[in-house]
């Protein structure tokens, strides 16, 4: 009964946003974020060590209980294989994935309008180069050595402040967590990631500092239920970039060149080399030293894992799948329209 009002739901976005995310969400935020903040360490991450252990052990046993001619033994596994999985589909959906069939944030925000050209996010990607450049060029020691504590406090401190500003980016009790997987992370090609079960957000520690603070607003954008990737980031992007933290605003203006970048050089090389001279040399010199971090860790692990999140984006919603990162574009675009005034 509860897969068919789930499915129903999925089909009903202002149904969705009513009942599930204005009503049923919100209790469940303020019910588990409470308790999973009491650990230091992510529950998240524990009891997704805890299901790959019991899986592998699971196959051990099936493919047991096949050598030793055990067919019943082997079904009755098999079926409390698929009860489990089912369980944690419902889990999934209950208590956060509902979040992918909310109406378009560009809808809930007023940002319908998407009648821009390439010299009008031209003049946005202007803008945003300017304001990293600017701010790169402010930071001090002390801000480039900020420890990951002091990035997560920053980090809350902007999501709080944003959400004080809009119903629609209010947080309950987000909290972003240093993940024990990072190692695992970086050959994952993958700075961070939102645990579902546990409502908890997720950083790889690990990677350089000019990504922690904008990756930390992302991650926390899903858990105030912006569950579409292009979504959360602009929800980040908008709390770094009003943020007090210089870092924290670089960081996020950081972010916002990669985007915009990304979407020139596939539609206007001329426009992409004209605004890539234009990024001052410390900032190039950060996105040297990003590029030459991930490099590091590329392989087989980031193929397998980026196949399957495009897999996983599809069929929730986001029929672009890893591209819908960037359509962060389209938001961004309708948030410098709407109040800047920027053409």
């Amino acid at each position: 009964m509860l897969i068919i009002i789930l499915i129903c739901f999925r089909q009903k976005p202002t149904w969705v946003e009513q009942y599930y995310y204005s009503g049923f969400y919100q209790a469940v935020c303020h019910l588990m974020r409470p308790i999973v903040n009491l650990l230091p360490f992510s529950l998240g991450d524990v009891v997704y060590a805890v299901v790959i252990v019991l899986l592998l052990f699971g196959l051990v046993r099936l493919a047991r209980f096949f050598i030793i001619k055990q067919p019943g033994q082997a079904g009755k596994l098999i079926l409390r294989l698929f009860i489990c999985l089912e369980v944690g589909w419902l889990w999934f959906y209950c208590f956060w994935g509902l979040n992918y069939y909310r109406p378009p944030a560009a809808q809930l925000l007023g940002y319908n309008d998407t009648t821009y050209t390439i010299k009008d996010v031209a003049k946005v990607a202007r803008l945003i180069i300017d304001s990293a450049n600017t701010l790169r060029a402010c930071l001090d020691t002390a801000d480039l050595h900020q420890n990951n504590s002091q990035i997560y406090r920053h980090a809350l401190d902007a999501v709080n402040e944003l959400g004080g500003t809009s119903a629609k980016f209010k947080s309950i009790g987000d909290r972003v967590k240093p993940s024990i997987f990072s190692h695992m992370l970086n050959y994952m090609g993958t700075s961070g990631y939102y645990n579902p079960f546990t409502s908890e957000a997720q950083l790889n520690y690990l990677m350089p500092i000019a990504d922690k603070p904008f990756v930390a607003c992302h991650e926390m954008g899903h858990q105030t239920g912006w569950a579409r990737e292009d979504e959360a980031n602009f929800a980040g992007y908008l709390a770094g970039t009003n943020a007090k933290d210089r870092l924290l605003r670089y960081s996020s203006y950081y972010a916002g060149i990669a985007e915009f970048m990304r979407y020139l050089r596939r539609r206007d090389t001329t426009t992409h080399h004209m605004l890539r001279a234009r990024i001052s040399p410390l900032v190039f010199q950060d996105f040297k030293t990003d590029s030459a971090y991930w490099t590091k860790y590329q392989g087989g692990a980031e193929v397998v894992s980026g196949i399957f999140f495009d897999k996983f984006l599809k069929a929730n919603n986001q029929p672009h799948g890893l591209r819908t990162y960037n359509r962060m574009i389209i938001l961004t675009m309708g948030y410098y329209r709407k109040r800047y005034k920027v053409w």
